[in-house]
């Protein structure tokens, strides 16, 4: 739709919706340029509401922490739905389930478990992303994945429908699921595992110990880049990287990790060609060198 035309149906979102909003400030990278459309739902009536007016006519993007995404540096023709904070509820259903928003993020939803007693979600503590974002790609390290403490999940589909999907009927794969592409998760139900509050902490403590003894932080990265080849070859990801590409190849200021070479960098002011340029050259050096074709783990938006 022209952008005239959408000023004049949405209008009565008022201070809730921008047009030609820029994306920049929000995702880890601090890349990117504007989009059609951004709005932030305040709660499950109104994201209903805006879905139902827009008909199925735009392309939708839920934007999430901006933790595993690259942004396009034009106008992306779409629109960006930012979950608010009714969906940032978090609660005990039960002794050992506990109910999350899609805008809770890894890390809280981590340390509410922690502070029930209950373990399984050690592994969140780790992962800088938000629920909605975790079901989608079905995040995981160490071992573990969203799909194991998932017990159902609560979403809409591209016309306003709210439907609940129980966990054992959606296939869960490495980094993905079968669920449809369009739906805009809601909350989800969780399970753990009854245990005591210092065992669960000692957990935590040593995840993230491992992680930034491994991992690039406080910097403008976006997560893993590729996803490791579990079907391809017993090597990880970074490891073919490593023997396929010089570690200090940049493209601008897109560069590569010197901690872990699965994780680019935006070192100072990369533009969206340059980090997609370094994305496109890792792959190629690499399918060259091994033969394996990479598939990407971050999510691109153009």
């Amino acid at each position: 739709m022209k952008i005239n035309h959408l000023k004049k149906i949405l209008n009565s979102f008022g201070e809730n919706i921008f047009f030609e909003c820029d994306l920049k400030k929000k995702n880890w990278f601090n890349i990117g340029g504007k989009s059609k459309v951004f709005f932030k739902a305040d709660d499950l009536n109104q994201l209903i509401n805006f879905i139902q007016i827009l008909n199925n006519e735009e392309r939708i993007f839920i934007l999430g922490a901006g933790s595993n995404i690259l942004i396009t540096d034009g106008l992306f023709d779409g629109v960006v739905i930012k979950l608010g904070k009714n969906f940032s509820n978090i609660s005990l259903h039960s002794e050992d389930i506990i109910i999350a928003g899609s805008a809770v993020s890894d890390k809280s939803l981590s340390n509410f478990a922690l502070q029930n007693n209950l373990s399984g979600f050690e592994f969140l503590s780790c992962i800088p992303g938000t629920v909605g974002g975790g079901i989608t790609m079905n995040a995981g390290c160490f071992g573990k994945e969203f799909k194991d403490i998932l017990v159902s999940v609560q979403a809409i589909d591209k016309f306003g429908k709210v439907i609940t999907v129980p966990s054992k009927d959606i296939k869960f794969e490495y980094r993905k699921n079968n669920l449809p592409e369009d739906l805009i998760f809601l909350s989800a139900s969780f399970k753990g595992v009854k245990s005591n509050y210092e065992e669960i902490e000692a957990k935590i403590n040593k995840l993230k110990y491992e992680k930034e003894r491994n991992q690039p932080t406080q910097i403008k990265t976006s997560g893993s880049t590729f996803k490791n080849p579990i079907s391809q070859s017993n090597k990880k990801v970074w490891q073919l990287i490593k023997e396929s590409v010089p570690l200090n190849q940049s493209f601008g200021d897109a560069c590569i990790s010197e901690k872990h070479c699965n994780f680019f960098v935006n070192k100072g002011n990369a533009k969206f060609h340059d980090m997609k340029k370094l994305i496109d050259h890792v792959s190629e050096k690499v399918l060259k060198k091994t033969g394996i074709k990479l598939e990407k783990e971050i999510k691109i938006l153009e």
